[in-house]
């Protein structure tokens, strides 16, 4: 028979490097989420290796980590924590709700004599349709598709994320649904060809959406590499890591040249913006667990970036 093996486990605070906890003859099979603090729930506590590095995983051993017979493991209080699910259904409830608002031209917005009158340009009412479909999608998306790595988020990230969509919502729906509203330069043929973009980039949106969700079992956090499916919408996958984003810049340049108005362009910039960092985070991610990760893909571009 094989010997047990004891370990003893030292618990320091990450700020302040004070020790908070000794454990002595703690058994091999000792799983970090033991190491939680009852007076706080388990998703507000983060147990490291490293005071600046990355959390443990629930399921971690003291067996498998890179440490000795001693050791040393740093808590951080991450602060109160709200899920993922939340503030999904928050921050895009409301674009939808704000855009809404302007679209019917509710009171206390433009003048008096505006008030519940709608535009005479159908793009407007067109800009009005795909702008709900949106994030209507998103919402039933966040409620039936998506399955998180990660349950919950701090509490702080509702009032980031909320201030930026909904006030983005509201500055572009001001002056697509302003009474002095005019459409696209290039009229029909231009609105045309952008819900053709939208539409075609939803769809491929909401595939690579599903293509992640079968990806992942229910209640599991394994993480594999996305490969194209019978889908054509998900071949992209051969060149791109993130064609989630890719499809939703599309979607919002297709917004874009549908409305021709100056916000709508500067959500989409800032959004691409946002996706990038988030792409590029995503695909060294991959590059760092995957050793047979295709070389071939880029981050959100293909080729590009």
């Amino acid at each position: 028979l094989s010997a047990v093996v004891f370990f003893e486990v030292e618990i320091l605070d990450a700020k302040t490097k004070d020790k908070l906890c000794f454990l002595d003859k703690v058994r091999s099979h000792f799983s970090s989420n033991c190491l939680h603090y009852p007076q706080w729930y388990p998703a507000r506590q983060s147990i490291r290796l490293d005071p600046k590095g990355k959390s443990l995983k629930d399921e971690d051993v003291l067996q498998h980590l890179p440490v000795g017979t001693t050791a040393t493991f740093y808590f951080r209080d991450l602060g109160a924590q709200i899920s993922w699910v939340t503030v999904f259904l928050t921050e895009y409830t409301g674009p939808l709700v704000i855009y809404l608002m302007f679209y019917f031209r509710v009171p206390f917005i433009y003048a008096p004599k505006y008030d519940f009158t709608t535009s005479k340009h159908w793009v407007v009412h067109l800009a009005c349709m795909c702008h709900s479909f949106h994030y209507v999608k998103r919402l039933l998306e966040t409620l039936f598709v998506h399955r998180f790595s990660h349950g919950t988020m701090p509490l702080r990230n509702i009032f980031k994320n909320c201030t930026y969509y909904w006030g983005f919502a509201a500055w572009m729906a001001y002056y697509i649904n302003h009474p002095l509203y005019t459409p696209p330069i290039y009229g029909e043929q231009q609105i045309r060809l952008a819900l053709i973009i939208f539409l075609f980039c939803q769809i491929g949106n909401f595939s690579i959406h599903v293509a992640l969700r079968n990806l992942r079992p229910p209640g599991s956090k394994t993480r594999k590499i996305p490969y194209p499916t019978k889908n054509p919408f998900t071949w992209i996958f051969l060149l791109v890591s993130c064609p989630n984003y890719t499809y939703e810049l599309g979607s919002w340049l297709g917004f874009t040249l549908m409305t021709q108005c100056l916000p709508v362009a500067f959500f989409t910039l800032v959004g691409f913006i946002q996706m990038t960092v988030w792409a590029k985070g995503k695909h060294r991610s991959y590059l760092k667990e995957f050793r047979d990760y295709p070389p071939l893909r880029s981050p959100i571009l293909p080729f590009i970036l």
